[in-house]
């Protein structure tokens, strides 16, 4: 076992137990893994299946990838992996903000699709793996986000790892703030970059890590922070860079088609679509599918082709997926009311909370933390939640900093009146059994 200090006890084999048994393992979590001091690739397996088997599964940590058996909805069905049970859950958890994953035209959309096409493009987009429906979103994205042109990506994940290594060489200047997503990061990696972190959300700060940087410089910001739901301090991140000559990058994965009046995301709440030089968000949150895009210049466009190596040397979307999030964008421009709802049922259930003193923390959007603050006390509660009828993620390192664990609450558009307050009920609730509020 990896002790603090990173050396190796040992494994359940050595101890010559036929299965891993328990050990101390219970102040552990994923940061005790990083590292093996062993020469032998596999050596840390037999140290990481001891602390799983021994006491972070039973602990919690088996909470994490339960399978549901129901689509993305208010309530589901959930496979419990600890006692093997399945479970009738209020559903806080997903992303599915405007409940577009199973609207009947998306799900129309995408059976036609697999009729017309099959089930993959079998290609990479730059071979034989583009057809005319991504064309066709591409298109429609470009226009509805009043861009030139714009890009779709399998993932969200690779839109970002690809962007920033196809932009970024060595001894540019990725300017990030500190709580951007993991992509971003991972991007700016691949891309062997220069790298500096601002304070989150703080523009004095970016400011002052700008100063002394020349060449290349590209600044990121996230529209909606994913774990702490608060919004970009927009206007003045852009005046920063724009004064300083660098180019600014928005990910809009969580605000794209739910901020502002056309749904074009912070950037249009703003009134800033035109200062942000490069725009990226996702498919799978508000849309209620899969993949990413950037947007942007027709010239960025046409770079991308040849060197966003996550799309170059990636298969193409689904086709079915990519007709089931062309239907979804239309509904989008189509039904503003989807929208509207999804505001009534923030502000709902964020007076809901209020009322109980529950710390949301700066959160000012759709995806509110619930914060707890005990890296260990947290999968307890989430154990508890789960009984009590309610499935809320709990969020621990590496998703954010130690001692900073949260459950992360994702309101969508068709929780009804009468979810949201069940849900809140069973959450005030156990907070105030587990003595995180009074």
């Amino acid at each position: 076992m990896a002790n603090q200090s990173g050396e190796e006890s040992e494994t359940a084999d050595q101890r010559g137990g036929d299965t891993p048994q328990a050990v101390a393992t219970t102040e552990y979590d994923y940061s005790n893994f990083y590292y093996s001091s062993s020469d032998d690739l596999f050596a840390i397996f037999g140290p990481y299946d001891d602390w799983w088997y021994g006491s972070a599964r039973n602990s919690g940590y088996y909470l994490f990838s339960q399978p549901m058996s129901t689509p993305p909805g208010p309530r589901i069905n959930l496979e419990e992996q600890l006692h093997h049970e399945t479970l009738k859950l209020f559903n806080l958890a997903s992303y599915n903000y405007l409940g577009l994953s199973t609207h009947p035209e998306v799900i129309a959309a995408a059976h036609a699709a697999l009729d017309k096409y099959g089930l993959g493009a079998a290609g990479s987009p730059i071979l034989s793996g583009t057809m005319d429906v991504h064309l066709t979103l591409e298109k429609e994205l470009a226009a509805f986000k009043h861009k030139e042109a714009a890009m779709v990506f399998p993932t969200g994940y690779s839109t970002n790892v690809g962007l920033l290594s196809a932009l970024m060489r060595p001894g540019d200047w990725v300017i990030l703030d500190q709580n951007v997503h993991a992509s971003i990061v991972d991007g700016a990696i691949l891309a062997k970059a220069q790298v500096k972190f601002f304070r989150h959300n703080q523009p004095a700060d970016l400011e002052k890590k700008l100063k002394g940087t020349t060449g290349k410089r590209l600044v990121v910001v996230e529209g909606v922070y994913s774990m702490d739901g608060d919004i970009a301090r927009l206007p003045e991140m852009v005046e920063i860079s724009k004064r300083a000559g660098a180019r600014i990058l928005i990910d809009e994965a969580h605000s794209s088609f739910v901020y502002g009046a056309e749904g074009r995301g912070v950037v249009e709440h703003f009134g800033l679509e035109d200062e942000v030089d490069i725009h990226v968000g996702t498919f799978s949150k508000a849309l209620g599918g899969q993949g990413g895009y950037v947007a942007g210049s027709q010239s960025l466009y046409n770079y991308l082709m040849g060197f966003a190596r996550s799309r170059v040397f990636s298969c193409a979307l689904s086709p079915a997926v990519t007709a089931g999030v062309l239907a979804a964008l239309r509904i989008v421009q189509r039904e503003p009311q989807l929208r509207q709802r999804l505001w009534e049922n923030v502000a709902h259930f964020r007076g809901l909370l209020a009322t109980a003193g529950v710390d949301v923390a700066e959160s000012t959007s759709q995806i509110i933390p619930i914060m707890i603050r005990n890296d260990r006390k947290i999968l307890g509660i989430a154990q508890t939640l789960q009984k009590e009828g309610l499935y809320l993620q709990p969020i621990i390192f590496p998703a954010v900093a130690k001692h900073r664990s949260r459950f992360r609450v994702s309101i969508s558009a068709s929780h009804s009146t009468a979810d949201l307050d069940r849900a809140a009920a069973i959450l005030i609730k156990v907070l105030r059994e587990e003595e995180i509020i009074k």
